[in-house]
Parts: C-alpha cells; sequence; structure tokens
C-alpha cells in the first residue's frame, strides 16, 4: 500500500499535465516492483507463529496467528496488483467502477465467508482464504474495466518495455512512500503487541484488537477523502493550477472535521453495546466501553492527519513525511505508550494514549508544513517531474 502510493504523485501530476501515456506506464512499473517485493514479505508472513513466539506472545495467540498468516498469502499478490490499480483509476477520477467492483467483491465475500469459516469448518483459515479470493475477485474486476472501458482509452495502451526504464527513479519515491504509511500504521499494531506483554493477555490483546478493527473500519472514510485530496492536488499542481490545490486542502479538511465530529459521537453513543459486534464476553464487551470515548479521539485526529498526509502524496513530499511520522510516533507515541502503560500501570488505556499524544505531534507538524507552503513553487516542481519522465522515452522513441 505505501510504495503503490508512490503512484498518487506520479499519476496524479502527469494526467493533471494531460501526459496521459504515462500512467499506464507508471501502473506496470508499480506493479513489477511490488510483486519482486511481494515475495520477501510472503516469507515473513510464512514465518509469522515462529516471529510471534520469539518476541515473547502467547503461544496460542502466536498458532493461531501463524497459521492465519500462511493461510493469507494468495491476498499479498492480489493487494499489491489492486493498490496499483486504484490508484491509476483514481488519480483519473474514475471512482463510480471502483465502487461498483468493491460492492460486488464485498458482496460475493459474505458468501464465502460464510462458506469458507462455517460450512467448510476450517474456521479462520476460512476466514483468511476468503480474504484472498476477494482480493483477487476486486483485481479481476478491474483488470477488466482498464482493458475494456474507453474512459482509459488514452491511459491504457497496452503492456509497454518502456515500463522497464525509470525503475530507480520509481523506487526513489516509492520507498519514502512505503516508510511514511508503514511507521504510521505499523505504530497500532505494535500497541497490539504491546498488550501482549501485560496482565491478563488475552482480555487485553482481544479488547486492543477490537479497538484497532473499529478503528481501522472508521479510517476508511477520511482514507477516502484523503486519496480525494490527494488526486485533486496532484491534478492541479501538474495541470499548473496551485490555488485550487491549495482551496482543495481547505475543504477537505473542513469536511474531514465534520465527519470526525459525526463519527466520534455515533461511537460513544453505541458505545456499551459495540464490543458485542466481536465477542459475547460480557469482561470484554465492558472494556471495549471504556475504551470507546478514547477511541473516537484518536478516530477524529487520524481523519485530519489523513487528509493532510494525501495532500503530502499530492505534492510528492513522501520524504517528509516519514520523517514527520518517524518522530510522531517512534519519539513520542511509542514510548509514551510504554511509560503509560507499564511505568504508570494504565494498561490498555495508557498504550492507545500514547497513540493520541503521536497523532497530536503528527497533525501539529502537518498543518505547520500545509500552512507554509508556497504552492506556486509546488506546481513548478510538479511540472518538471513529469516532464523529467516523459522526456527521455520521447528522445528514445
Amino acid at each position: 500500500m505505501g510504495m503503490a502510493s508512490a503512484l498518487d504523485t506520479l499519476c496524479g501530476q502527469s494526467y493533471g499535465a494531460k501526459q496521459y501515456h504515462m500512467l499506464g506506464i507508471y501502473m506496470q512499473r508499480a506493479m513489477l516492483i511490488l510483486m519482486v517485493v511481494s515475495i520477501p514479505l510472503a516469507v515473513i508472513w510464512f514465518n509469522t507463529g515462529f516471529i510471534l513466539n520469539l518476541v515473547g506472545q502467547d503461544p496460542d495467540i502466536s498458532h493461531e496467528a501463524g497459521l492465519y498468516a500462511r493461510f493469507m498469502l494468495p491476498s499479498l499478490f492480489a493487494y499489491g496488483l489492486l493498490q496499483c490499480l486504484v490508484r491509476f483509476l483514481q488519480t483519473q477520477n474514475i471512482v463510480f467502477p471502483m465502487m461498483v467492483s468493491s460492492g460486488i467483491a464485498t458482496l460475493l465475500h459474505v458468501l464465502i465467508c460464510w462458506l469458507l469459516v462455517f460450512k467448510s469448518g476450517l474456521g479462520s483459515k476460512g476466514a483468511a482464504l476468503a480474504n484472498a479470493i476477494s482480493y483477487w475477485n476486486n483485481v479481476i474486476l478491474l483488470v477488466l474495466y482498464v482493458k475494456f472501458s474507453p474512459s482509459c482509452a488514452k491511459t491504457w495502451t497496452g503492456f509497454s518495455k518502456e515500463a522497464l526504464h525509470g525503475i530507480p527513479a520509481f523506487i526513489k519515491l516509492a520507498i519514502p512512500s512505503a516508510v511514511m504509511v508503514c511507521l504510521e500504521m505499523w505504530s497500532f499494531e505494535m500497541i497490539v503487541l504491546l498488550s501482549g506483554l501485560l496482565p491478563q493477555p488475552k482480555l487485553e490483546t482481544s479488547v486492543l484488537s477490537i479497538c484497532l478493527n473499529t478503528a481501522a473500519v472508521m479510517w476508511m472514510i477520511p482514507f477516502g477523502l484523503s486519496g480525494a485530496v490527494s488526486t485533486r492536488v496532484s491534478n492541479e499542481l501538474g495541470a499548473g493550477h496551485p490555488q485550487t490545490a491549495r482551496l482543495s486542502v481547505i475543504v477537505v479538511l473542513i469536511v474531514a472535521i465534520l465527519v470526525g465530529i459525526l463519527i466520534g459521537s455515533v461511537l460513544i453513543l453505541i458505545r456499551n453495546i459495540l464490543g458485542y459486534a466481536y465477542s459475547s464476553e460480557i469482561e470484554v464487551v465492558r472494556y471495549v466501553a471504556t475504551m470507546v470515548p478514547i477511541l473516537a479521539a484518536s478516530n477524529f485526529l487520524d481523519g485530519l492527519q489523513c487528509v493532510l498526509s494525501g495532500s503530502v502524496r499530492g505534492c510528492g513530499w513522501q520524504k517528509i513525511g516519514a520523517y514527520i511520522n518517524l518522530g510522531s510516533y517512534y519519539l513520542v507515541g511509542i514510548p509514551l505508550a510504554v511509560l503509560l502503560a507499564f511505568g504508570l500501570h494504565i494498561g490498555g488505556k495508557g498504550l492507545w494514549f500514547g497513540i493520541i499524544g503521536a497523532l497530536v505531534v503528527q497533525v501539529a507538524l502537518l498543518m505547520t508544513i500545509t500552512i507554509r507552503t508556497n504552492w506556486d513553487i509546488e506546481a513548478k516542481k510538479a511540472r518538471e517531474r513529469v516532464y523529467e519522465s516523459v522526456l527521455p522515452v520521447n528522445i528514445v522513441s
């Protein structure tokens, strides 16, 4: 997901500059690189159970997680391809077909889950396989759309050897993109891992996992806004319209604030029953209820940073974003979480308060950079980036 977000910058700015053929070249290049990167990741997933045992997690949890990860392996490669297709279409403002394909895949997913989880007796392994099948369904639907839709006639002109050129330049942007995304997302996962070291690890891990899943579901709404602002900013900068790019950031930021308040209010209203969506254990349900106000606050801040991070990707500032995320989460968030949870014995709440501390720092830094941005200079940089990619191809041809 992180490496594919380099396409937010490259495809978005190329589309704004009307260099349409480059979108297909960039997508092919990204697909090739992500398939290669997925191989070592697959090795890590295959050894998940062993790795979790090695870092002191509960043996039962480690074993079950290891089995789940192995059955998820087919989804890894599908997800890489899916992210490239999504960026390719999104930067052209082609959103409705993606919504339809996701809707079809989701409807099928319900049936596939029911069959593989309950009817086949595979349990959690069936859930992992269901995810893999659904990701591949989505990939196939989008591939067919790109291949046969007239909407992509200018941007997809077939496979080309040009995709094999410029790989170092793509990786130069893709690695900071991946670091930016991974540093943030891994910090949330680390909170769950740390919860396994607390007293009553099964309770703490269950509740923190529920909070993480709930946060991930709610995060999809600002993530959609992030994709929108990334597309608008990259398109407008590529087209040489800096003030329109600036206005896009302001509008989406206001929408994110309103959405954050609404989602937070709903979460707090349903806090006493939310836990039942995941567990029938009363102890788990009550613990989740006490965590929801903290979760609502983190969701609000996460929505703001998500939109601001979309602007960062649209401008091509992934390296700056990586430094901000490193400082926010690993110099502030994780140490604060460890101090509160283990030093002051606040438990799972302390871990999540650490995340809130990281989000406050992250939002403050991203907001400062956004306010101080010279949008005219960014538009000039975008045009230079686009034509640096195009000119060598034209010379060869």
